[in-house]
């Protein structure tokens, strides 16, 4: 059996043609989707990269793994402790791809990912890894000239493998070669985002958001802040450009598939690490929350044995998959994975979902959310610089961009979430190996790694250069009340 795993970062799933999207920007991932199977409640249990891809490959929560944030303390793994045995092989600490490699798949990976992060422990049963040397500033043409060459040299030549492959265009800055030009230039941008909405975020703050946009080396017409719609359209612009070269870019990995005759002996995933906010919460080119935008990622699946245009409604983790893959190539689970099977999904289209899910960020705020029935109810712990109350509810069904708090108007709904929550926290502590929950360890560390240390007192000083004085005071007033009423 031969499996490729295409992973592209800060990828969501609205933006793609197959889950809606008013715009050409996945006609190959697209074409994926209408020969196998697309998840449409497909959630990472901890954004953003690192938490998500730990969790992906150990397929554990990072409330069991430890690795919740981007630095510090959590942003490694637990050690296992006087336990710990000479090698993983064949124990409840061995990894799913580990799983792979000894039923005799051989087991590759073409990514910056563990040298940008210094996340070493997501190599764990890869026979083969490759950096391709940019530190995540990869166009989809690097990457795709490895994996090319990985297909032509590599993929015939074994009868059994796993590819594990990394695009990172949409993560910003968006870095498209110029040259691509602009395919969207006369389609409309989402029109969600509204003249009210926008008005009433830049009298808001906090990292990107919609007066401090992500800056870089970035594609060419991108705006500084957004005054207006259509500052969103150039902005959105760069976004769905990047995915749309990516795009083309997984159509010439298909085409050299068939090409070398193995096409049809694939299975071909499309997934992400994490989503992106493009203005929801007045975040905008980032993954800084545990809501809907950024915890839910794609997953599409597609391939021999896999069962054709199938839309799958149930709620599934990202970290399901590792459990799902193993099932599916006659190995066994481990005993210590949280992750759950949900091949009877990919292979008959019946229903193998979760009840309801908990995502949690710890990077750039401290989070945790409840996904259940058409909500989500965010429980911000640690704003990391945002002006976030402490109880989101939103509408996902009717609501899809989180713009009507709801958790006033609906306590009962508040209660059942936050029940949800407690019931998950109290599961997953009974069940974990350390006593530490890592979310609070974050906090007691100085919190989010991306808005610790100066973070504070630069954001500051940035707002009140820019005269945002009654912004600033506010900000001021959720850290130090005290100096504000000396």
């Amino acid at each position: 059996m031969k499996i490729l795993y295409i992973d592209i970062d800060s990828l969501r799933p609205d933006h793609l043609g197959c889950y809606g999207y008013h715009r050409e920007t996945s006609p190959n991932i697209d074409s994926l989707a209408e020969r196998g199977v697309r998840f449409n409640n497909y959630y990472a249990s901890d954004a953003p990269c690192a938490p998500s891809r730990t969790g992906l490959f150990s397929s554990k929560y990072g409330i069991h793994t430890g690795v919740v944030n981007h630095g510090g303390v959590q942003a490694d793994m637990r050690p296992i402790g006087a336990d710990r045995p000479f090698n993983y092989h064949h124990t409840e600490h061995q990894a799913w791809v580990e799983a792979l490699r000894f039923k005799g798949h051989h087991t590759a990976m073409i990514s910056p990912f563990p040298g940008r992060h210094a996340a070493w422990h997501v190599q764990q049963g890869f026979l083969e890894t490759y950096d391709t040397g940019k530190h995540a500033g990869e166009t989809a043409g690097d990457v795709s000239k490895d994996a090319l060459r990985w297909i032509k040299e590599r993929a015939t030549e074994k009868d059994d493998w796993f590819l594990y492959l990394n695009f990172w265009d949409p993560h910003t800055p968006y870095r498209t070669p110029e040259e691509y030009g602009n395919p969207f230039k006369n389609d409309p941008a989402p029109d969600w985002l509204t003249d009210e909405i926008i008005a009433e975020q830049r009298e808001s703050y906090g990292p990107m958001s919609i007066r401090d946009l992500p800056r870089g080396n970035q594609w060419a017409g991108l705006p500084s802040e957004i005054t207006c719609r259509e500052d969103f359209k150039s902005w959105i612009d760069g976004y769905d450009t990047a995915i749309r070269h990516v795009d083309d870019h997984v159509g010439k990995i298909l085409d050299a598939l068939r090409e070398q005759g193995i096409l049809d002996e694939t299975i071909i995933i499309i997934s992400a690490d994490h989503g992106e906010n493009q203005g929801e919460l007045n975040v905008y080119g980032d993954h800084q929350t545990a809501d809907h935008i950024t915890s839910r990622i794609p997953c599409i699946v597609a391939g021999p044995g896999i069962k054709q245009g199938h839309v799958d409604e149930d709620f599934h983790y990202q970290i399901d998959f590792g459990p799902t893959v193993t099932e599916l190539v006659g190995a066994k689970a481990s005993g210590k994975w949280d992750g759950q099977s949900f091949l009877p999904a990919l292979t008959d289209g019946e229903s193998a979902g979760r009840p309801y899910l908990v995502v949690s960020q710890n990077a750039w705020s401290c989070q945790r959310s409840a996904r259940f029935e058409n909500w989500i109810l965010i429980r911000t712990y640690h704003d990391g610089l945002k002006e976030y109350p402490e109880l989101m509810l939103f509408d996902i069904e009717n609501d899809p961009h989180e713009t009507v708090n709801l958790a006033e108007e609906r306590p009962e709904i508040v209660a059942k979430g936050l029940r949800l929550l407690d019931q998950w926290v109290a599961e997953q502590m009974k069940s974990s190996d350390s006593p530490i929950d890592p979310m609070w360890a974050v906090i007691h560390e100085g919190g989010p790694f991306h808005t610790r240390g100066d973070a504070l007192d630069t954001y500051l000083a940035k707002l009140r250069k820019q005269n945002r004085h009654e912004a600033a005071e506010r900000l001021e007033s959720r850290y130090r009340p005290e100096k504000l009423k000396g």
